[in-house]
């Protein structure tokens, strides 16, 4: 009979749940034909044109109430984008608002929904009427009655009425024969074969090694096995007994008993064990049978998966200090990512101490235990140690000192009890001890077998001491940072090195000129030096050379290509060649430094360089310009403005085959011409034009700055805090030589206009007040003027220059130049050049397109008398030059 209850109630349910769906199934459908409907009238033709017509209403009216009828709905609604209508079934309500949502056909979307309209509860579908343009024009809604939607589901209702009718006259008559059946089954089943089974049952309850126990709803214990008498510590008569009268039961445990209530893998502990315990209902619906519980013993479980726990948070410790240490090649920064590894997993407070040449990128030498503190960190920032950059002698008892001299890490369980420590410092390791810190491991930083310092692991609020397992974990850390502060070390002392070989070969001192102030910058990257250079060379007849350069990479190898190519360029300076022929020779010099490397195998070749050089003439104020790949130099003008100079680019050193051009540009006094490397201007977050904009901007910001300041203004406004490129600026402030310190005149081509020439500039000389100079002058321009007309070619030109000496030029139209020589006892001539070497202080021949000329300088009065040490350099000192 229970059966046939239970098969009804299903039967019943299944009823009631296609009823249900059914009524869905047709309200869905009542909106899909809405939408259907609504969506058919939206877009059938001529409706735009009916829209726009004079009278809407008088078109739409009687083809909605046509179409409403064979279209299964009750409705069709025509109206503006105000939601007034044009059309309804009942004619009083055309020109009224729509009872309904617009906002969302508005925004060209189909809506539905159920509401209280004219017609009583209606289901609807509102659907955008749109123009070609996709603009919302209009709006068409349809639908149908609810009373008309339950109807039709209220047809189907017989149908599903019948079916389950037939379901429950299937279910009872299956329900009787399967109970019919069992029940035969069951009867050839005697009490022996129960009783046996009810013995297998009992044996395999009392057989597993999991305690079962039985609580009934009275808290009387039912049933307990032998496993649950083991762990729980029952006595032998514990059934039947109420709960609560168990006294060696634990209190907790046996209040969860009589709870009730639902437990999984809660932990007790009983006898010296942890018990994990679950607990359920044998009844889930009313309880009237009490509870059962299961009891596994988890004591060594959970020993070893706290085991299990430590090594996995170790693991995730290495593998993170593996991750966070040695991200840098810096020697301290190193320090400081071993000391945030390591707290707070295995330490309190870390401090690291090295040995002082490690700093400065040495091997540790000799036996001293002077150590420097060059990290300190801990989960509070009040510690009482010793303060970084302190120099610490630790005496031959400490921990410190004895693994630094056998190389194996030391442990001290108990700082309070350690004598030979405490002996280091008294008032310091009591101020340690009494701050709570009880426990220490020291561990060497050794790499390649060479110790270079030490790192102390301190504990304060874990209580446990350190063991050896913390001690091969501290060993694991150490080991790891050991080798990256080994290797920057390596990399502080080649940094250095490389640091010194570039410096040494950058210019100490710029020469004595007055033709232009000039301040300039050298800034190495932080990944190392590279081949940046700049230079400043002064030529004769009181021009300038400017000289900007880059080599492509760093290292030893790009500051030594650098000190050969800028020796190079000394070289071929003294030759004064004009700019465009002095790159060509300087790139035959880098194509051939390539060849011969590259036929040594050595594979060391100048990989790329560029060159940008500059003569400045402060009598014409013509500046000429060449560059060889190199960008193109900024002009920051007297009037405020800044341009960068059109310059032809030529390729990069070492390319070949190209020929060099100038750019000949004449400069008002008082202008900067800004040289630098690419450095300056490009970075890894911009790109090359970007760089050129914010120097321009940076020069225009502010322009009466002087160019020290200038050079300072430029790297703090375009450099990041840690440049990836050196970068190498030469800023020059143009200077003239006025006319009153410049005399020059055309020379007969005579031997006869020698004598015109000596009165001509003893004449000037009196005028410029160096009549001191005159006989030695007088002498000078006899010879070279002599030279002139019997070697030489017409025209011939005198030219004397009032600078920081005393220039003598005289130039002619041949290119021949005069050669010293010393002439024998018995020889009639050929002392004159040795006489013009003797009475100046340095004397040459520089060629131009009109031929040659031949000069000679002799130092001023004044300047011979001027004391040493005196500055007199490139910012122009007491020069006749104007500022």
């Amino acid at each position: 009979m229970l059966q046939v209850v239970v098969v009804l109630l299903l039967v019943v349910g299944a009823i009631l749940a296609l009823a249900f769906e059914s009524r869905r199934a047709s309200d869905v459908e009542a909106r899909n034909r809405s939408v259907a409907v609504a969506e058919t009238f939206a877009h059938s033709p001529g409706i735009l044109a009916a829209l726009k017509s004079p009278s809407p209403t008088a078109i739409l009216q009687p083809l909605t109430e046509a179409a409403r009828g064979p279209a299964g709905v009750d409705f069709i609604v025509v109206m503006d984008t105000h939601g007034i209508r044009y059309t309804h079934p009942l004619p009083d309500r055309i020109g009224k608002p729509f009872v309904g949502t617009i906002g969302p056909s508005l925004a060209g979307h189909v809506y539905t929904e159920s509401v209280y309209g004219p017609l009583g509860h209606e289901v609807q579908a509102i659907v955008p009427i749109q123009a070609p343009d996709g603009s919302v024009v209009g709006l068409v809604s349809a639908g149908l009655k609810v009373n008309h939607v339950t109807t039709a589901g209220n047809r189907q209702l017989p149908v599903i009425l019948g079916a389950g009718a037939a379901a429950l006259a299937v279910a009872t008559t299956g329900t009787a024969l399967v109970a019919r059946r069992l029940k035969r089954q069951t009867r050839g089943l005697g009490p022996a074969e129960m009783t046996r089974m009810y013995e297998h049952h009992d044996a395999v309850l009392h057989a597993v090694r999991e305690g079962v126990v039985i609580v009934g709803q009275d808290g009387r214990l039912l049933l307990a096995n032998d496993e649950a008498r083991e762990l729980l510590g029952l006595p032998a008569d514990a059934e039947g007994r109420h709960v609560g009268e168990l006294r060696d039961l634990d209190p907790d445990t046996a209040d969860l008993f009589l709870s009730g209530r639902v437990a999984t893998d809660e932990m007790h502990r009983s006898r010296g064990r942890l018990l994990a315990v679950n607990q359920r209902r044998t009844d889930r619906h009313r309880g009237a049978m009490g509870t059962v519980a299961t009891i596994r013993d988890s004591t060594e479980l959970l020993a070893l998966s706290g085991k299990a726990e430590v090594a996995g948070k170790r693991l995730a410790m290495l593998y993170e200090a593996g991750v966070r240490i040695g991200t840098t090649l810096d020697v301290v920064r190193t320090a400081e990512e071993l000391a945030r590894a390591a707290v707070p997993g295995l330490a309190d407070f870390v401090t690291v101490d090295l040995a002082d040449p490690v700093m400065q990128g040495e091997e540790p030498t000799g036996t001293g235990m002077d150590l420097r503190r060059v990290t300190v960190h801990g989960i509070r920032a009040d510690h009482p140690f010793y303060p970084t950059g302190r120099l610490i002698a630790f005496v031959p008892s400490t921990p410190q000192a004895r693994g630094f001299g056998s190389g194996r890490s030391q442990v001290v369980p108990d700082l309070s009890l350690a004598p030979g420590w405490q002996v280091q410092d008294p008032e310091w390791t009591g101020r340690i001890v009494e701050y709570g810190i009880h426990s220490l491991i020291t561990t060497p930083l050794t790499a390649r077998g060479i110790i270079l310092g030490v790192a102390n692991f301190w504990r304060s609020e874990k209580p446990q001491p350190f063991d050896d397992e913390d001690r091969s974990l501290a060993e694991e850390l150490v080991a790891r940072a050991a080798v990256s502060i080994d290797n920057a070390r390596r990399y502080t002392r080649e940094h250095a090195m490389a640091v010194t070989l570039q410096r040494s070969l950058l210019p100490r001192a710029l020469p004595e000129q007055s033709a232009l102030d000039v301040a300039h910058r050298y800034l190495p990257a932080q990944s190392g030096v590279g081949g940046d250079w700049f230079d400043v060379i002064a030529l004769p007849g009181g021009r300038v050379a400017l000289v900007v350069g880059d080599v492509v990479g760093h290292g030893l190898h790009a500051a030594a290509t650098m000190g050969r190519l800028r020796t190079a360029v000394h070289n071929f300076a003294a030759l004064d060649l004009p700019p465009d022929e002095l790159l060509g020779h300087l790139d035959e010099l880098v194509d051939r430094i390539d060849q011969e490397e590259a036929e040594g195998s050595t594979g060391t070749g100048v990989s790329g360089a560029t060159c940008l050089y500059a003569i400045y003439d402060p009598v014409s104020r013509l500046c000429t310009v060449a560059r060889a790949g190199h960008p193109a130099p900024a002009l920051l003008r007297p009037d405020g403005s800044v341009d960068f100079l059109e310059v032809p680019i030529g390729p990069p050193l070492g390319v070949g085959g190209m020929p060099f051009e100038t750019a000949q540009v004449p400069l008002a006094e008082g202008t900067q011409i800004v040289l630098y490397t690419d450095g300056l201007i490009e970075d890894r977050t911009r790109d090359f034009d970007v760089g050129m904009e914010l120097l321009r901007r940076a020069l225009l910001s502010h322009q009466d700055r002087q160019p020290e300041e200038n050079c300072r203004a430029l790297l703090d406004d375009l450099l990041p805090a840690r440049p990836q490129d050196d970068v190498a600026l030469l800023i020059a402030r143009t200077r003239v030589l006025g006319a009153e310190n410049v005399a020059e005149r055309e020379v007969p081509f005579d031997p006869a206009a020698v004598a015109e020439v000596r009165a001509w500039t003893a004449a000037k000389l009196d005028e410029w007040d160096l009549a001191d100079l005159a006989f030695g002058t007088e002498l000078i321009l006899s010879e070279l003027v002599t030279n002139a007309i019997r070697y030489g070619s017409p025209p011939v030109r005198l030219r004397l220059l009032r600078d920081r000496g005393l220039i003598c030029e005289v130039s002619d139209a041949s290119s021949t130049s005069p050669h010293l020589r010393y002439a024998a006892s018995t020889d009639e001539g050929g002392r004159g050049l040795f006489l013009v070497a003797q009475l100046t202080r340095r004397w040459g021949t520089r060629y131009s397109s009109q031929g040659k000329i031949i000069w000679a300088e002799q130092p001023l009065p004044d300047a011979e008398a001027e004391p040493d040490g005196q500055e007199t350099g490139a910012r122009g000192g007491n020069s006749p030059i104007g500022p």
